[in-house]
């Protein structure tokens, strides 16, 4: 999923979050592999992570995974520096390990052979996406209504609003937007729609400043905020690519490998919150006074709960206000 990371360059509104304490969490896993240690950077970006990692890791390679053909054009020139230890994958993020089994070159053989030391997976959307207006992410300009993080694959947003019933835009709006009104937005577009098909984005904001009642538009931030996160939920699969790499890329991990997983948003902290539980969990009943054979963890929590951006980053970049960062090891020695 491309996902998000609110990086690229020095811009303003391009940091990448925590990028330091993200090293630092992947550290103790990358410096015991030495020179076979891979890095997975799951949701590319425009590469501010990835360029940190390599910066401050200097034997590591990263292969880096984006589903935005955009994205990796622009990390690929921004990486460039660093030769082949960076190695670019098209395809969405919890189709890495089939980027792992086929991928030719040094990095795809290390994660082969020992298992891949650390993984970082920035989720949701890209700052690179939001800002760019002809993409159809940003509520506050008028533009087409596409949302796919890779342009040529799925639904646009235009196409869910034109298509859905009644029923399922609310059930999107209410169970990933979190939209108190879901169901009579639900209904103002069907109405509308029948009018003319919806195409861009600064109608649809009309709708609903239309819709929502003005004392919840003076209290609850934009009134679009959570329609439009609904919609791209469920233009690109979001919480389903969020599910299911979550047993891939710790399958991957090599014997104390570590992976880390930086939400925005309470369903995927959710998700990984009780993948996490689960993997760090012993099976054996209670009551016993030690594991039974094949019940222990097999992996450790390496956050106390869910981390948080610090204060003084998050007055630089408020884009990280949201971020919840979850991070576990695979327990065992690297077999190097």
């Amino acid at each position: 999923m491309g996902n998000a990371t609110h990086q690229s360059g020095q811009q303003p509104g391009h940091v990448p979050v925590m990028r330091d304490r993200m090293a630092e969490l992947l550290a103790p896993a990358v410096e015991s592999y030495g020179d076979h240690a891979v890095i997975i950077d799951g949701t590319l970006g425009a590469g501010g992570h990835t360029e940190h990692f390599l910066t401050v890791f200097h034997r590591a390679r990263v292969i880096g995974v984006d589903r935005d053909p955009s994205a990796l054009a622009e990390s690929g020139h921004r990486l460039a520096p660093f030769g082949d230890r960076f190695m670019a994958v098209q395809a969405r993020f919890d189709d890495i390990a089939s980027a792992i089994r086929d991928g030719d070159g040094d990095a795809f053989h290390d994660a082969r052979e020992y298992g891949v030391a650390g993984a970082l997976f920035d989720l949701g959307v890209s700052s690179m996406q939001l800002d760019r207006e002809e993409r159809g992410f940003a509520y506050r300009v008028d533009a087409p209504l596409d949302m796919r993080m890779d342009p040529t694959q799925g639904l646009t947003a235009a196409d869910i609003l034109n298509t859905y019933s009644h029923g399922e835009l609310a059930r999107i709006l209410k169970t990933y937007g979190d939209e108190r009104f879901a169901g009579k937005i639900a209904s103002a577009v069907v109405r509308e729609r029948e009018v003319e098909p919806f195409d861009r984005s600064g109608r649809l904001v009309e709708l609903l400043y239309a819709t929502i009642p003005a004392a919840t538009r003076r209290s609850g931030g934009h009134p679009a905020k959570r329609t439009f996160q609904a919609l791209r939920v469920e233009v690109n699969g979001e919480l389903d690519a969020v599910r299911n790499v979550l047993p891939v890329v710790t399958d991957l991990l090599g014997p104390g490998g570590r992976a880390v997983f930086m939400s925005y948003q309470s369903l995927e902290d959710k998700l990984v919150k009780a993948a996490f539980a689960d993997l760090t969990s012993s099976r054996t009943p209670p009551g016993l006074p030690m594991d039974l054979p094949g019940t222990a963890a097999k992996f450790r929590s390496i956050t106390n709960g869910a981390e948080k951006a610090p204060a003084e980053e998050i007055e630089r970049n408020p884009r990280a206000a949201p971020v919840r960062v979850r991070g576990v090891e695979k327990l065992g020695a690297p077999a190097i």
